[in-house]
């Protein structure tokens, strides 16, 4: 597993989307018709950099018999994993560790999957995940919906243009909404027919707001050490206290069960002042964050959220919802009986439908090609 994941001198790639390595894998939990493999490709970071990044892509659709109609592609962004370790998903499927309730209902519908890891979760040495990093999360999602069409084994049932919806849940919905108001500059080329998005962090420092003192209070050092990482340029860690700084190096390799087993402090524990989401460069940062540039998204966009979300509070999505309406973008929401975690589950068949509804709208209008 090590050596996949590990980055060689001479491999490199300076446009997105670009295919830099495949291997065919089996996940031991799906059935013997699924074939998949995990990737690597080339995205961008926050600053707009080209970075390496994997993923694993899912396919029931034998290259035997391609469909006469191109197989859609749903790229799934699943909720925050963890900051390193071996927690990014493409290890966890193979472990048998990743949820695969959303996995399972695509590949039922005969859809390709694509999973992106994410950020530094993945790579050897690039790490923390940048946590709460929502445009380089909403590149990494695009560019997998282009490096996806390049897999050789699946060219044949993959024409060059592709009905693609995206999916995601939690931090995974913050980046497909990202993703969204992005892809009309970003990736034009991409036949991006809706996307779903469900418990949306709309607003980083609110969340970390919120969440600095209790049982989820680990969510905010996670984010903390993900958004420094991200504005490495930044001296964001300055808010830390030495043995801040200390916690901060260890909780990089951890994942969000053990930081949420081991943290349980409020997150002024560790710093040199009570709120440290107030300090200069940190509001400069949550508030870059907290929305992307107000771009309307060229697909349709599904909100749902849990009533009794204890995590990422359910006004979240709805404001983005009331937003979205008077922007007079195509939105819809759905609001479920549940917590956070019970919503992603009894979400899945219905949101299933909903991306089923928009594959079958009529292929968006065809951008230009992405220069290199």
């Amino acid at each position: 597993m090590t050596d996949f994941y590990t980055l060689l001198p001479a491999e490199h790639g300076d446009r997105p989307g670009q295919l830099l390595r495949t291997q065919a894998i089996t996940i031991p939990q799906l059935d013997h018709r699924t074939r998949a493999w995990r990737i690597m490709y080339v995205s961008s970071d926050s600053r707009g950099e080209p970075i390496p990044v994997t993923a694993t892509v899912l396919s029931t659709t034998s290259t035997a018999q391609p469909s006469p109609q191109s197989t859609p592609i749903v790229v799934y962004c699943p909720s925050f994993h963890g900051l390193g370790g071996p927690c990014a998903p493409s290890q966890q499927l193979l472990t048998g560790d990743e949820p695969l309730e959303q996995i399972r209902e695509a590949l039922d519908r005969e859809w390709t999957v694509a999973v992106p890891d994410g950020e530094n979760l993945g790579i050897t040495g690039l790490g923390p995940h940048t946590f709460l990093a929502a445009r380089a999360a909403a590149h990494v999602a695009l560019d997998l919906a282009r490096a996806a069409q390049s897999i050789p084994e699946l060219t044949q049932s993959h024409p060059s243009r592709v009905p693609i919806v995206l999916w995601g849940y939690g931090d995974g919905g913050r980046a497909t909404v990202w993703a969204a108001e992005l892809a009309p500059e970003y990736a034009p080329e991409l036949d991006l027919r809706g996307v779903a998005a469900g418990a949306v962090v709309t607003d980083p420092g609110a969340l970390v707001r919120t969440q600095h003192r209790g049982p989820w209070a680990a969510l905010a050092l996670a984010g903390l050490v993900g958004l420094s990482r991200a504005y490495h340029h930044l001296p964001l860690r300055h808010v830390l206290t030495e043995d801040g700084r200390r916690v901060a190096r260890h909780a990089e390799q951890l994942s969000v069960a053990t930081l949420l087993a081991q943290y349980r402090q409020p997150l002024q524990h560790w710093c040199e002042r009570p709120d440290p989401w107030n300090d200069a460069i940190w509001r400069f940062v949550l508030t870059r964050e907290s929305r992307s540039s107000a771009a309307t998204p060229a697909a349709p966009i599904h909100l749902y959220h849990g009533a009794h979300d204890p995590i990422v509070p359910v006004e979240s999505g709805g404001e983005l919802f009331i937003e979205y309406q008077r922007r007079g973008i195509e939105v819809s929401w759905r609001e479920y009986d549940a917590n956070h975690l019970r919503t992603a589950i009894d979400s899945t068949p219905e949101v299933a439908d909903t991306l089923a509804s928009f594959l079958r709208r009529p292929p968006t209008r065809v951008g230009p090609l992405p220069g290199p």
